[in-house]
This record gives C-alpha cells, structure tokens and sequence, in this order.
C-alpha cells in the first residue's frame, strides 16, 4: 500500500486553485463538498457515457476509478466496456479474452441475456459488461440492421434499475459504437488533457453530442469535462485549461487530475487506484469527482 501522499502534492489543488482564482469561493478544494449520503434504495442508473475521439486522454483510468470511487459511496456501479481492445476489462483484473460472452454478444444476438455477460468485478458494488477484441467486428454487422444506433440501449435498459450509475467507456471514435453509447447515456462526460490538439477535437464531439441529442436522444448532454493528466508546471497547460473554463463554464469538473506514476501501477495490477494506494493523491482526486457528480446530479 502506498504512503499518505505530500500535503502539497500538486494532485490535490482544484481547477481553481491551478488557475490561481480569486473569484471562487475559498476551500474550493477536494473537501469542498461532502460526503454523499448513504442511499435507501437503489437505481434507476443515470448511464454516463465517458467520451473522446482521442485516444491516451485517461477514459478508460476515469471510469475504473470513478466506478471505484462511487462504489465507496454506497452507490451500485455498472461499467461497460465498449473498447474492442478491452483495456477497462482488464484494467479490473477480468481476464477478458478467455470469456466466451462479451458486450459483442449483447450487440449482435438479442438472443443473449444481458445477465448472461455481466461480471461481478473484485471491486464490492461495480458490476462489469467485458469486451474484447471480437468487438471489432460489431460495427461493420451493425451497419445495415434496423436501430442500430439503439442496440446497446436494448441491451443495458432490463437492468438500468438495479444500478445508481452505468458508466461507458467508450472507443476512441465517433464511429457506431460511441454513438450507440451516447443513444442510451443521459450525459457525456469528456476527459481531457491540456494540449492544443485536445482543445481543438473538444468542437467535433460536441457537435457530435449535439447531433445525438437533436436526431436520437434528447436527454443527452454534457456532463461535464475532466482535466487529465494535468501538469501545473507548464504554461501551456495552464493555459489551456484556462480556454476550457473560459468557453464551457461550470461544465468544467472542479475536480483536476494530474500526472502520477500510480494509474500505470494500478493497471498492471488491474485494480482501481482507491484500492491499490487509498491515500494517494490519484484516489483522493477520484473520491472528489465522485462526490462532485452526486452532488450535482449527473
């Protein structure tokens, strides 16, 4: 288990204590809002779609710990795996390309029960739908069926209720996949690292998440934006993360994720990073989106 991290460990300043803010309330850190309360029943899910076209911008680590993070709330967690690389099953330790029944199944045979593919996962209250690499094919079988766009929605709508939050860690593309993931989410959440080139792509997804929502989904929209891999020694970054706040408000998580040599640990360990360092700054930083999201309802 790692050791309690720095007090100063830069992993630990809100976005904006890292824009050097003024304005905002002072305490506008990781304690700022409490802990949720415990809840007497459980679902219907609020299924969030985690979303970038660009790839390396930390999806698949957001929705590991985020999942881990509710789930320590009391919250029941459904992740779902839409990556045919499998990187969110085997980020959970699930040996996915052994399994014989994946999200791929549940895509392309309405014959298959969806509890027929669900895992429990080592993480007590997350629930995982695994993918692997058979996935890869689901776009090109998909492409001429009646609906495709709702496929995934036929799969996940008879368990939505025995879940708080269904989280979909989706593919990096805007291809069939991602959309059917956007179809059946009632918001998009967009993790980000600040580069140019990732501020630029920020104008397709949402108009692609506009287009969804206009012809498809009407409850669909943005949720917020997650800053990752974020390092406040550089004046590009900061810079950038400046443009966000600027263009997108307060749909801008106050929750940063910085740089840390932990998330490849916990990888190779296929647990969440709550379990693997508790009392790092990566988990705190993840306990603090969770608690940010209940809070504001998405």
């Amino acid at each position: 288990m790692a050791s309690e991290a720095r007090p100063m460990d830069p992993a630990l300043f809100s976005r904006a204590e890292l824009l050097g803010s003024e304005s905002d309330a002072a305490g506008d850190g990781f304690e700022a809002i409490p802990e949720p309360q415990p809840l007497s029943s459980h679902g219907p899910a609020v299924t969030v779609a985690v979303c970038n076209q660009k790839g390396g911008v930390g999806k698949t680590t957001s929705t590991i710990n985020l999942a881990a993070a509710l789930a320590e709330y009391g919250r029941r967690v459904l992740v779902v795996d839409l990556d045919p690389q499998g990187a969110l099953s085997a980020g959970l330790g699930v040996p996915h390309h052994e399994l014989d029944l994946t999200v791929y199944n549940l895509l392309i045979d309405s014959s298959v029960a969806t509890d027929e593919v669900l895992v429990r996962t080592r993480v007590d209250g997350v629930d995982l739908i695994p993918a692997n690499i058979d996935l890869s094919a689901a776009e090109i079988q998909l492409v001429n069926e009646v609906g495709r766009e709702q496929a995934l929605n036929r799969a996940l709508y008879p368990i939505a209720d025995r879940y708080d939050f269904i989280l979909i860690d989706c593919q990096p593309s805007l291809g069939l996949l991602t959309v059917n993931a956007l179809t059946c989410s009632d918001n998009v959440v967009i993790p980000m690292e600040c580069e140019y080139f990732a501020l630029r792509g920020l104008a397709l997804l949402t108009d692609t998440i506009d287009k969804v929502r206009d012809r498809l989904n009407p409850r669909l929209h943005l949720g917020g934006i997650l800053i990752t891999m974020f390092d406040r020694r550089t004046i590009h970054a900061r810079d950038v993360l400046s443009r966000v706040v600027e263009v997108f408000g307060d749909r801008v998580f106050d929750t940063v994720i910085t740089r840390t040599v932990r998330f490849p640990e916990t990888t190779v360990a296929g647990e969440p990073i709550t379990s693997w360092a508790p009392k790092s700054a990566g988990a705190q930083a993840y306990r603090a989106l969770a608690r940010e999201i209940i809070a504001r309802g998405r």
